[in-house]
């Protein structure tokens, strides 16, 4: 507890001694333009110098705060006045500067009777900077220090910081955004508060109608959304396990290239999957092709409506139910199989009875994630939807159409949310008051069963035609950026690819001329920043949530998934409008990109980690405990290696879907900060298609490269034998054998 106050006290007086306390919209450049007095720079100044030579008195609480911690932490105090210090040095001083940071912003004074009360204000407050986030950061690590040391989470300060971490990360960069997106369902059209529109909304019965179901036209787009949902949920999920199972229990010599196939849709960059679905089975496609050439058969537009999308999400969403699924399996026990065994149970018995509810955990997770991935999903929708409206483009024209509505698309991304607490419920419910421990402290050298059969052949039934339509689905696709013009002139070239990624030599060596370089490069670098945060947030998050008891610990879990349950396009508007103004301006950096990624994205590795981290026994951390280890090292030592399984889906996870998410930052990204797939889409909407496909080439083979030097680096869990072992023939000179 000490030493967390004392280190938390150190670095926030560090941050306001000397780093920038604003935001620096021309870069760090402006520092060295200030010279050795930056830091009582009016734009470069830390919070000691601008309120030292600014007379900015309201920056002090920076200073003070940071030095009480240090001071109780230097000295020999009894440890709950230590705790008590830490508490007020750290609350007092963050309540203080958010109260600051609200109250003075670009005009001054935010609300008239401040301006009675203090006086009127000549000087002007913009967003924070490296000085203001660091100093706040730790000065919650004080106050989670106090907190630690006043009894709180056991006494343990990793705990205790880890808890505050995550919560002060997930009210801050999910909560807030989508509740201020959210207050507009309560507002007129002209913006006033009435709370009675959203009822009025609620009603319209383009929602709710049941026409479908008695001759009319179209049912209303909720129901829409709930029955496409529910097949893709039961779909992904039924896809996922047959995957998982065949790779880890299958004994197929192909079990490696069907893990990477699986994983391929997930590295694939917008419309690639919809252009291939068009390409086999539109109008002009493949399939359609046939049926009318074989048999006479107009197929027509069915690929436009509830089945296109049901099956492009088929596709874009079965590798994340195989991510969660593969590390539970892999993380399942032989031993109570090897028990059903010797009790002579037949294989498909043991299957049965002992695995499936083993994999209870997993499939429940899959099920949750698909379901609200399903009801999010924006892209699959606008593509292939035609006239079969759901939640996810109802909101987006809303928000984006000719007569834009905000007070609309905050009202269905409300029912998106109540459906994603519904799902949450229900899921929490089928979970309680059972255990799925398979993992515990005593040493595993059994080794796991191979499938049934009958299971076998179910198994490959389902996936083998499903990995040949996977392959048949890139080929096409990907094939567009190879030819002159798709459709018209399919003559072999490279042109488009040397469009994209051209190189020179030149003064100064070499120079990158391509147009995709720059887009490339930025997705890179912020995908890489995000990717590794948003793993270990999820873990750590997963750890408290399955691990810790504290006051609101079921709400801050539901409260992570509130990102994945409304569509990319209200997360990007909720961001822009709630990072737009000062205290936290981030509008137009790379910082709000890199947070909209880890926050969007930290749901499945905090799924994922909870699915795993039901099998571990908790015995296996409170031996940890026992034998003198804090939080850190049980976490550190104990489950950490264990979880690798986990923490490479949502590694992985994170890592792709930043490098191929399109609606959650296509209202973020500037001239400065443009992704590659906005580049993509740009390219599709200007019609050249071949640029746009040979750019989603390279990020898918860039990708996959990556994913595979991550998986040789991190490598996989090993619980117990996982391999038969060989037996060693009996030697002539002693008759034994080993």
């Amino acid at each position: 507890m000490r030493a967390a106050g004392l280190a938390g006290g150190l670095l926030a007086l560090f941050a306001a001694l000397l780093l920038p306390w604003y935001l620096l919209q021309d870069g760090w450049y402006v520092v060295q333009e200030a010279g050795i007095g930056w830091a009582f720079d009016p734009d470069a100044g830390s919070a000691a110098g601008l309120a030292l030579t600014q007379g900015r008195w309201w920056l002090w609480p920076a200073v003070l705060a940071p030095l009480l911690a240090v001071v109780a932490g230097a000295m020999p105090l009894p440890r709950r006045m230590q705790a008590n210090l830490f508490l007020l040095a750290g609350g007092l001083g963050l309540l203080l500067l958010i109260a600051q940071g609200e109250a003075i912003g670009v005009r001054g004074w935010t609300a008239p009777w401040l301006e009675g009360v203090f006086g009127p204000m000549e000087e002007r407050q913009y967003g924070i900077g490296w000085g203001g986030s660091v100093t706040a950061c730790a000065l919650a690590l004080v106050f989670s220090a106090g907190l630690a040391g006043r009894g709180a989470f056991r006494g343990d300060a990793f705990t205790s910081a880890s808890a505050m971490a995550v919560a002060i990360g997930v009210l801050l960069f999910t909560f807030l955004p989508l509740a201020a997106m959210m207050s507009d369902a309560f507002r007129s059209a002209d913006g006033l508060f009435a709370p009675f529109s959203a009822v009025t909304r609620l009603l319209d019965d383009r929602l709710w109608s049941l026409g479908c179901l008695v001759g009319g036209p179209r049912c209303g787009v909720v129901w829409n959304t709930v029955f496409v949902a529910l097949i893709v949920a039961f779909g992904t999920t039924a896809l996922g396990l047959a995957f998982a199972l065949l790779v880890t229990r299958g004994r197929l010599g192909y079990g490696r290239g069907l893990r990477w196939l699986t994983v391929l849709p997930i590295v694939t960059p917008p419309f690639i999957l919809g252009l291939g679905l068009i390409l086999i089975f539109g109008r002009s496609g493949i399939v359609s092709n046939l049926a009318a050439d074989w048999f006479g058969l107009e197929l027509g537009r069915w690929i436009y409506g509830a089945p296109g999308i049901v099956i492009a999400q088929l596709f874009a969403f079965t590798p994340i139910a195989f991510l969660v699924l593969i590390g539970v399996v892999e993380g399942l026990s032989p031993t109570l199989e090897e028990a059903a065994s010797m009790l002579r149970a037949n294989p498909t018995h043991t299957f049965r009875t002992v695995t499936l509810p083993l994999l209870r955990p997993g499939l429940t997770n899959a099920f949750l994630l698909g379901f609200i991935e399903s009801i999010a999903d924006f892209g699959n929708a606008v593509v292939l939807g035609g006239n079969f409206g759901v939640l996810s483009t109802e909101i987006f024209f809303a928000v984006v159409g000719a007569q834009a509505d905000p007070g609309r698309a905050a009202t269905l991304s409300l029912v998106l949310l109540l459906m994603a607490c519904l799902v949450f419920v229900i899921q929490q419910r089928l979970m309680a008051r059972k255990s799925y421990v398979s993992i515990g402290g005593k040493g595993d050298a059994g080794l796991a069963p191979p499938l049934p059969p009958g299971i076998r052949r179910l198994c490959l039934g389902v996936a083998l035609p499903w990995a040949a339509l996977t392959i048949l689905l890139y080929v096409l696709a990907i094939a567009g950026g190879f030819v002159e013009i798709w459709g018209r002139d399919y003559t072999p070239t490279f042109r488009h690819m040397v469009k994209a990624f051209s190189m020179e030599w030149g003064e100064g060596g070499l120079h990158l001329t391509g147009l995709a370089w720059n887009s490339v490069l930025t997705t890179l670098t912020l995908s890489a920043i995000s990717a590794p945060i948003t793993a270990a947030l999820g873990v750590l998050a997963a750890w408290l949530f399955t691990r810790t008891r504290f006051p609101g610990r079921a709400g801050l879990e539901f409260i992570t998934l509130l990102s994945f349950a409304v569509p990319g396009t209200v997360i990007g508007v909720a961001y822009l409008r709630a990072f737009n103004l000062p205290p936290l301006e981030l509008a137009g950096t790379g910082a709000i990109i890199v947070l909209c990624f880890i926050f969007r994205n930290l749901p499945v590795g905090l799924r994922s980690g909870i699915a795993a981290m039901a099998q571990i026994d908790k015995s296996l951390d409170e031996a940890s405990h026992t034998l003198g280890g804090g939080g850190l090292d049980a976490f550190r030592r104990v489950l950490l290696p264990l979880l690798r399984p986990a923490i490479i889906a949502g590694l992985t996870y994170a890592f792709v879907r930043s490098m191929t998410t399109i609606s959650a930052v296509i209202f973020l990204v500037t001239a400065d900060t443009e992704l590659a797939t906005v580049f993509i889409v740009n390219r599709v909407i200007n019609g050249d298609y071949g640029l746009a496909i040979a750019v989603a080439v390279v990020l898918i083979a860039l990708m996959l490269a990556i994913l595979g030097i991550a998986q040789l680096f991190i490598g996989q869990r090993r619980i117990g034998r996982r391999a038969a072992v060989p037996a060693v023939a009996a030697t002539p000179t002693t008759g034994a054998t080993v």
